[in-house]
């Protein structure tokens, strides 16, 4: 029986793909320092179902600060899932949270997983925001990264800290920019979180600039199938993929497919363009394709009637 290690494991992926893995008949051990970003209650709330699992252990703590080598002793596969996320929250005086989350917990992280024993994998949660406004659209993995926010600066000195401890040490690192993540226990500070919940408080919802910026939306099990093809896939180690949706879709679109799910019409309150915020994502996923067998499953409307139910379980 494989055991594994998720960092972030009470956040929005990292506890789905504790449930993932559980299924599946593998002991994990997950790992949170339940930092206070947003209210710990609702990352307690993502895990209570698992927490009687005997599969699963959950460890409170920082990163930085763990015991790593009798936990790494007979791991297979570690996914570091745990950042310090959010695009605007990383400017100013934020941006102490950002180097330490994302880059210094990192290289504690590699440092240990080039002692570790049995460690085939270490699947590493990266981001399109590494990659700013891409020139090409949609966007391939050997595109050369302009993050335009401090937060995707954070996350791509990580995963280039990866790829240096694999090419020095032979850490088995894989690489996953993911592409606007969106599902139940979505973060409460992401998009359609605060949509949903300000049309149960018939509140307008916040558009930031003029709508019309695209994204790639990826729903959260895309996300996880992603992870699991990536810790065992032969020919990922040190490589790098695009995990998306598979559709780049304007925010006004959106919106329209929004009122649609909720059935009935929205307020929107246009606001200023946030700084940080890419204009345009989309997902080139043919090397995700050909080497993951990635294949997104879960279309927008879908994905967005699943996130709706769940935020109304949530606040109602």
């Amino acid at each position: 029986m494989a055991k594994s290690i998720v960092t972030g494991a009470a956040g929005f992926i990292g506890s789905h793909l504790v449930e993932a893995l559980l299924k599946q008949g593998e002991e994990v051990i997950g790992i949170d320092e339940f930092n206070d970003y947003y209210v710990s209650t609702l990352k307690k709330k993502n895990i209570a179902h698992l927490q009687s699992h005997p599969g699963f252990t959950l460890i409170e703590g920082n990163i930085q600060f763990l015991e790593w080598q009798p936990l790494l002793k007979d791991v297979d596969i570690v996914y570091h899932q745990a950042a310090q996320a959010g695009v605007r929250a990383s400017w100013g005086q934020g941006f102490h949270a950002y180097t330490e989350r994302n880059i210094n917990a990192t290289q504690v992280l590699l440092e240990a997983a080039k002692e570790a024993p049995n460690l085939k994998r270490l699947v590493f949660a990266s981001t399109s925001s590494v990659y700013g406004d891409a020139e090409t659209l949609p966007t391939h993995e050997e595109i050369c990264p302009k993050p335009v926010s401090p937060y995707g600066i954070t996350k791509l000195a990580a995963e280039r800290l990866c790829g240096l401890y694999h090419k020095n040490f032979g850490v088995p690192f894989v690489s996953l920019r993911y592409f606007t993540v969106y599902g139940p226990r979505q973060r409460p500070d992401m998009a359609f979180h605060k949509f949903f919940k300000a049309i149960l408080q018939n509140e307008a919802i916040p558009v930031y600039g003029d709508g019309r910026q695209t994204r790639d939306f990826t729903f959260v099990s895309d996300v996880v199938a992603a992870n699991l093809a990536a810790a065992t896939a032969p020919q990922a180690v040190g490589k790098i993929f695009n995990i998306g949706g598979g559709s780049r879709v304007m925010l006004t679109q959106v919106l329209n497919i929004i009122e649609e799910v909720v059935g009935h019409s929205i307020q929107r309150k246009h606001i200023e363009k946030a700084m940080g915020d890419a204009r345009h994502t989309a997902a080139d996923v043919s090397k995700a394709r050909m080497i993951l067998g990635y294949e997104p499953q879960v279309f927008l409307r879908d994905g967005l009637t699943q996130e709706w139910q769940w935020v109304k379980r949530l606040y109602t």
